[in-house]
């Protein structure tokens, strides 16, 4: 029981002083300034902001695909900067989904084999379970009849739900979207935010998008915005 409670009050995840700073021909350019962030589990967020103002940045840093220059992110109570590169692939692998705009699929390998990869490169799933439950979330985003088409034969919508598919199969922790809409017509937007949120209820997985769309951050729990590389919290309306 004690460890049960101690876990629901771990949250997803923290950054605490987090900066980037990279080099260029002018000098040195700050593009994160102190994030200071707590997302409880299962909580899903919205990052907000202009074009440039940082957010695909801070994203990077937290999902552990990129190193920041100072501060520290936890992931389910663990530290990343305790990490070197192949436990942080570990951690990766086994507490985080991500769905990118631009979909990330392999066009050599089949929307099943797409959902499949990241399961068997896990390590420990037998093939037969990895390529079942690649299945069911195929169909839980309606592309039953869709599993053995290449993406180049998938429309952009359907790319983008193979993509979401992929990132929830792993059953994450935590599932980070960068604009999952930015390539979609409205349409079609609207199916994929409303299979988000529905996983999202149905998998328990904590959410944090960063996104231009209005519609799709107003059903967030939480709002952030970023302005020149800093964060502050936004009332919702």
């Amino acid at each position: 029981m004690n460890n049960a409670l101690n876990r629901a009050a771990t949250p997803a995840l923290t950054a605490a002083g987090l900066g980037k700073t990279v080099s260029t021909p002018a000098g040195e350019l700050t593009l994160l300034h102190d994030i200071n962030l707590t997302v409880a589990a299962g909580e899903s967020i919205a990052i907000v902001g202009t074009s440039g103002s940082g957010k695909s940045t801070l994203l990077g840093l937290l999902a552990g695909l990129d190193v920041p220059s100072r501060g520290d992110i936890a992931l389910d109570g663990q530290s990343l900067t305790s990490l070197d590169e192949e436990q942080k692939a570990r951690l990766r692998a086994e507490k985080v989904g991500f769905v990118f705009q631009n979909f990330q699929l392999l066009p050599s390998l089949t929307a099943l084999e797409n959902v499949m990869l990241p399961l068997e490169l896990r390590g420990g799933i037998p093939v037969d379970e990895c390529q079942q439950r690649a299945s069911e979330f195929l169909q839980r985003v309606g592309l039953a009849t869709r599993l053995h088409h290449y993406p180049r034969t998938l429309s952009g919508g359907e790319q983008q739900r193979v993509a979401i598919a992929r990132a929830f199969a792993g059953l994450p922790a935590i599932l980070f979207a960068d604009e999952p809409t930015g390539n979609l017509d409205a349409e079609t937007a609207n199916q994929v935010v409303e299979l988000l949120f529905a996983l999202n209820r149905n998998s328990g997985a904590t959410l944090v998008l960063v996104t231009h769309d209005e519609r799709l951050a107003a059903r967030c729990q939480r709002r952030l915005r970023m302005e020149g590389g800093r964060l502050a919290e936004e009332s919702l309306p």
